[in-house]
Parts: structure tokens; C-alpha cells; sequence
């Protein structure tokens, strides 16, 4: 008689998915995308794997310090051809903002872009405007983000960065002034520098019309998936023009008008 050979079970997409994102990130080698397990556009699923991510991180002691809102400006989503915002979360680790030089080989892919960052002054535990927006933060900074992706090229649709906690790496908090004395944010201008030649402008206009707008997309958002903004968290706001590719060795400024400046140097 011919035996018949077993049937193998399909590994769970979104355990699959995880796993080679997290393995990427270990091996320090970008993986490829995760759109053979998920749907490009299956945005709930992909939340989904990188909450598995994120629960894995908080187990062996990283804390969540915050959240990143991704692909807010036009720019960046012509750049990686994705076309309405998302978010990530901001593990107590990913803050460089002390070091005189951010280690490069923490990075996979990375590029920096400029940003507005609040700082939360209450928990926002219901669904809010661009008119309650302000009553919640305490401080707004300039900010870089350093974005970084596990998945080679940057080869992502909407739902691979998803997966990918929004493409999430480090963050740079700079010059504070606090909300009430912040200027309007929509009419903000900002110029980034490497090694002093201008590489990106914008404004805060540029971050889905405000960076306020952000911040309530982001609120009403995390409130949807019952996981309210907490108060003292670092929220970045989205990129007010486009990310930049880091060189390692490399000194990056932006100056955001009415806030101030922040600065990142990288390790050659």
C-alpha cells in the first residue's frame, strides 16, 4: 500500500509574519516584505503582527514611552507609495536624545526626517478635535525621527509597514516650548541640514494640514483599538517634509521656526 504523506499545516500568517520581522531585526538583515502572508491593504491583520512584536519587546523588559504616527506628509507617501497615515509605538530605548552620537550599526535602512513632538500633559480617554487637541499636551519639541525598516529596499506597502511598528527606529527630541507658547503649528517652516547643505524644507502644513490634525487621527485611532494616548507620553507628529537617507558619520540639523532646533550625529 502507498503511504500517504502527511498534511502539513499552514504556519499562522500573522505568527509567520512576526517572526520573520523579529528575525530580521535580531540578524540585523532586512527581510522580505510581509504582503505573501498579509494583504497589502489588511491594515487590521498587520496591527495585529507588530502587536505581537511589541508584545515579545515588552516581556523582556523594554518599555512603551509613546507613539509615532508614519506616512503623514505627501512627500513621504509618494516616496514609499502609500497613500493615509499609520502608527507605532516608541519603546523606552529608541530615545537618543542624550547621546553625542547615535550608534549607525543599530540601524538597518535609516532616514531621518524632521518632526514636531508633544509631549502629553493627560490621558486622552475619549475622542477629541483639533479644538481639544491643545488642552491635552504640556510641551512641544522639535524632533527628529530616525525611521528604519526590516524589510530590505524599503519594498513596503501600507500593510508591511504596519507590520513593521510603522517602520519604527529612534528618536531625537530637541528645543521645547511649551503649548502655550507654541506658535501655530500649521504655519511652522522647517529646514533640515546634513554637514551643513540643506537636504529637506517643509511645513507644519505639510503634516496632514496641522500637526494637531496628527495628533487627533492618532488619539481617535489608538482610542479605536482601546489603546488610549497616556499622559507623559512622547507622540511624533509625522514628517513635516521629506526623510533623508542617513550616512553614517554624518551631522543632521532642523530647525522648526517658533520652536527651535534639534540636532543628531550618526557613528561613521
Amino acid at each position: 500500500m502507498t503511504s500517504v504523506p502527511p498534511v502539513t499545516s499552514v504556519p499562522n500568517p500573522i505568527v509567520a509574519a512576526a517572526d520573520r520581522l523579529a528575525e530580521a531585526s535580531t540578524a540585523k538583515t532586512p527581510c522580505a516584505p510581509v504582503r505573501d502572508l498579509v494583504a497589502s491593504d489588511d491594515v487590521d491583520t498587520a496591527y495585529l503582527i507588530a502587536s505581537r512584536n511589541v508584545q515579545a519587546r515588552i516581556a523582556t523588559g523594554r518599555r512603551i514611552v509613546g507613539r509615532k504616527i508614519g506616512l503623514t506628509s505627501p512627500a513621504v507617501q509618494k516616496q514609499l507609495g502609500v497613500d493615509r497615515p499609520d502608527f507605532g509605538v516608541l519603546f523606552d530605548d529608541f530615545d537618543v536624545s542624550a547621546d553625542d552620537q547615535i550608534d549607525s550599526t543599530r540601524l538597518l535602512q535609516p532616514r531621518i526626517e524632521a518632526e514636531i513632538a508633544f509631549i502629553l500633559a493627560s490621558t486622552i480617554d475619549r475622542e477629541i478635535t483639533i479644538d481639544d487637541a491643545p488642552d491635552y499636551v504640556d510641551t512641544v519639541a522639535a524632533a527628529f525621527e530616525i525611521v528604519d525598516s526590516r524589510i530590505a529596499g524599503w519594498d513596503i506597502t501600507l500593510a508591511d509597514t504596519v507590520a513593521d511598528n510603522a517602520s519604527s527606529g529612534l528618536y531625537v527630541l530637541g528645543d521645547t516650548v511649551t503649548r502655550t507658547a507654541a506658535p501655530e503649528l500649521a504655519d511652522v517652516g522647517m529646514t533640515m541640514t546634513a554637514d551643513g547643505d540643506q537636504v529637506s524644507t517643509g511645513r507644519g502644513s505639510d503634516c496632514l494640514g496641522s500637526p494637531w490634525n496628527a495628533l487627533v487621527w492618532l488619539a481617535n485611532t489608538s482610542l479605536a483599538y482601546r489603546s488610549p494616548l497616556q499622559a507623559g507620553e512622547v507622540i511624533l507628529s509625522g514628517a513635516l517634509g521629506p526623510m533623508v537617507p542617513v550616512t553614517a558619520g554624518s551631522t543632521y540639523e532642523a530647525t522648526i521656526s517658533g520652536i527651535g532646533t534639534v540636532t543628531a550625529t550618526f557613528t561613521a
